[in-house]
């Protein structure tokens, strides 16, 4: 894929998360829709603005929901606070993408349940799409990607598998 579409959907990923964050905040005051109305709106925005084609933007926000689902369930299922998630040093991490997608991920506490209708239970993640901070686990040999902001997920350095998970496979006992 071009490096120019590359950047393109980088940047489009942190323009719909800040959307995502705009509309959850200005809906706190008048009854928080849901996170799935949030991305769908970021979705459109970026269509009607001609920022991305209607598939980009489908893309991109699959990418969005899939990450917030996958905080949400773990920040839900763990009590864990997203450092967590991450899986690094927070301080790595660009601050203000940090807190758009603390902001997010901690609202999703609760509607991941809605958000796993619409994904797998585990949503894979593949080479060449673009997701944001944390650990990315090879399914093939469990080698660990790390992002510190958001970035297109390149093939396993280790061995050139294409899929990925969040979580490492667990060692056998």
């Amino acid at each position: 894929m071009p490096q120019s579409t590359v950047d393109k959907l980088v940047q489009a990923y942190h323009r719909m998360m800040e959307r995502v964050r705009q509309t959850a905040e200005d809906a706190e005051s008048r009854a928080l829709p849901t996170i799935r109305h949030s991305i769908e709106k970021a979705r459109d925005t970026a269509v009607e603005l001609e920022e991305l084609t209607h598939d980009e933007a489908e893309k991109v926000a699959y990418y969005v929901k899939r990450d917030v689902q996958d905080a949400g369930k773990h920040l839900s299922e763990s009590g864990h606070e997203l450092a967590d998630w991450l899986r690094f040093d927070i301080d790595r991490i660009e601050d203000q993408l940090l807190d758009v997608f603390s902001r997010v991920a901690d609202r999703t506490r609760l509607e991941w349940l809605e958000l796993q209708e619409e994904l797998d239970q585990d949503p894979p993640y593949h080479a060449g799409e673009v997701t944001g901070p944390g650990s990315l686990y090879c399914t093939a040999c469990n080698e660990a990607v790390h992002f510190h902001h958001v970035a297109r997920i390149p093939e396993c350095p280790e061995c050139g598998n294409t899929t990925f998970r969040r979580w490492p496979l667990e060692e056998a006992d």
